[in-house]
This record gives C-alpha cells, sequence and structure tokens, in this order.
C-alpha cells in the first residue's frame, strides 16, 4: 500500500466551501489539520458542525476539496471507517440499534468483520471499559450520559486515528462531563472538537476561531481562545436587542 506524502497527512480542506439553496454557509476554508488536539470555535450559525461534517465526508464540499490522509471522505466512506470517527452532540442521532452490543458491533461489520467476530470484539470493547454488564441491555434503559459513552465506545471499537467531537459535552451534568472529558484526555487519537465553549479545550494544540462561515483566526490554541473570549465578552456586553422595533 502506498503511503501518504507528508502533505496528504492529516485533514486538509483546500478552498473548501458548502452552501444550500444558493445560501454560503462555509467559503473559502483552507487547513492542515495535523495536531493531536485541535478546537474549533465559533457562536451558533458559524459554520461549526457543517466544518465537522465536511470533515467526517457525510457532506461533499460545493466547491473545493476535502481530505484525510489523502482520501476524499465523501467519495470513499469505506475508507473514512477506519481512519476517521465521529461523536455527535446528541447520541439519539447516532445510535440506531435496540441493544447494546448490536450497536457495537455494526461499525465493526460495515469494516468487514464477520457477524460472529464483531459481536465478540464489541463484548471485548465492553469488558475492557468495565461495561460487559452492558452487552444485552436495551440502549432505552441508558442515560444519556450512558448513552454518549455509548457512542464513544462505538467510535472506539474502529481505532480510527482522528475523532471529530461535536460539543461532546452539551446535555450532560457536571459529573458526567468530567468523566467524559477524563477519558477523551487519555485517548491517543487526534482528537478536533468543535464547542462554543473555550473552556472545554483548556490544554489543547490549534484553535479555529469560525465566524460567518470563514476562519477568523488559527494559531495556538492559548492565543485564538484569548481573542475568542474577548470578543465574546465584547458581544455579551452589548444590548442585543436595542435595535428591533417596538
Amino acid at each position: 500500500m502506498q503511503l501518504a506524502s507528508p502533505t496528504e497527512t492529516g485533514l486538509r480542506l483546500d478552498r473548501a466551501a458548502y452552501g444550500v439553496g444558493g445560501r454560503a454557509i462555509l467559503q473559502d476554508i483552507s487547513l492542515h489539520l495535523t495536531e493531536q488536539r485541535i478546537a474549533i470555535l465559533g457562536p451558533n450559525g458559524s459554520g461549526k458542525t457543517t466544518l465537522l461534517r465536511l470533515m467526517a465526508g457525510l457532506i461533499a464540499p460545493t466547491t473545493g476539496r476535502v481530505t484525510v490522509d489523502g482520501i476524499e471522505p465523501a467519495t470513499n466512506r469505506r475508507a473514512m471507517l477506519g481512519a476517521i470517527g465521529i461523536l455527535f452532540q446528541n447520541p439519539e442521532h447516532q445510535i440506531i440499534f435496540p441493544t447494546v452490543e448490536e450497536e457495537l458491533a455494526f461499525g465493526l461489520k460495515q469494516m468487514g468483520r464477520g457477524a460472529d467476530e464483531a459481536r465478540a470484539a464489541a463484548r471485548a470493547t465492553l469488558a475492557a471499559h468495565g461495561r460487559g454488564h452492558w452487552a444485552a441491555a436495551p440502549v432505552a434503559t441508558l442515560s444519556q450520559g450512558q448513552k454518549q459513552f455509548l457512542c464513544l465506545l462505538a467510535v472506539l471499537a474502529m481505532a480510527p486515528g482522528t475523532i471529530l467531537l461535536d460539543e461532546p459535552f452539551s446535555g450532560l451534568d457536571l459529573p458526567t462531563q468530567i468523566r467524559l472529558a477524563r477519558r477523551l484526555a487519555a485517548l491517543p487519537q487526534r482528537l478536533v472538537t468543535i464547542t462554543h465553549d473555550p473552556a472545554v479545550v483548556t490544554g489543547y494544540n490549534r484553535a479555529i476561531w469560525l465566524e460567518g462561515g470563514r476562519v477568523r483566526a488559527d494559531g495556538p490554541a492559548a492565543d485564538v481562545v484569548e481573542a475568542y473570549r474577548a470578543e465574546m465578552n465584547r458581544l455579551g456586553s452589548l444590548d442585543a436587542d436595542a435595535d428591533l422595533a417596538g
């Protein structure tokens, strides 16, 4: 197998844009992401989740190019199964099977494993994380935090090199957030975390600030986070409703 060149490794976006119905959502995004911990910051509506979906290959760019280790994810989804995983904000949008074991085995079967092998690997994954007793449990009996952890286990079972996280702590109570943050911090994979909360990405290597579908800032995470926080504080000090008609 031919190895990707140094310029092809990691996630690359070359003047990537995306729009729907003539409305531009992302415009002229050029990034080469190779760091271990990367944050994508921005307020609601800035295009963060659309950018994540482009990286994952769930949608194709309207113009430009997106590659993961030299492969276009939107045109080769099978190759991406072992390269990139995604943890959505709401686990209900990710879980599709009635039992925990079935949910974990699905991705492994998509990667080409037989049904028995996939089930055995699913049980091994649960046992390795102290959740062997979950195997036959109906997903509906899990708490929100447990469902989020199940989705993470489903991603980890496929051993991707990069994991995309879309507001992973949204909707979780504080103890569950702390537990999930501890597990994520210990992972060897590259993490790309989409968030509007700069506190989530403390200690990250790099941050990209999206504003109106464009990159407003890109650099060391501490510097970008400081500038982003200052601007959010400035906006928060304004009376946003002052220009509305009475």
